[in-house]
């Protein structure tokens, strides 16, 4: 279990830190998807720090603070969410499987967390 603990604790690192990265340097493809579903770009650097803190967070409990990585994945669940609640109150669901990806793998880190 541990193992498994690692692998998708360490992809949810990789993923939120590399779309944390695309939100704050403000690429196209998510300018397009914000606009898609009306999130103003003036919320794209909260969002990409949102996004920067829970990849922290979760290399902080794998790194020795097993509460900050359990914060960190609640966070993140919550922040996925979200994400997909906004994508259907605009009805798009042509991208709703990327949040819909972010967020399994946030809750993936959640229920292996072996600090709960």
């Amino acid at each position: 279990m541990l193992t498994a603990h690692l692998l998708v604790t360490s992809t949810t690192i990789l993923l939120n830190a590399g779309i944390a990265a695309a939100d704050l340097a403000r690429a196209k493809f998510v300018l397009a998807n914000s606009a898609a579903v009306q999130v103003p770009e003036s919320w794209l650097p909260v969002l990409g720090s949102l996004k920067a803190a829970g990849a922290l967070g979760l290399l902080l409990g794998l790194l020795g603070a097993p509460l900050v990585g359990v914060a960190a994945a609640i966070g993140l669940v919550l922040f996925f969410i979200g994400a997909v609640i906004a994508h259907v109150r605009v009805g798009e669901y042509a991208t709703i499987a990327v949040p819909g990806l972010y967020l399994a793998f946030a809750v993936a880190t959640l229920v292996l967390d072996p600090a709960l």
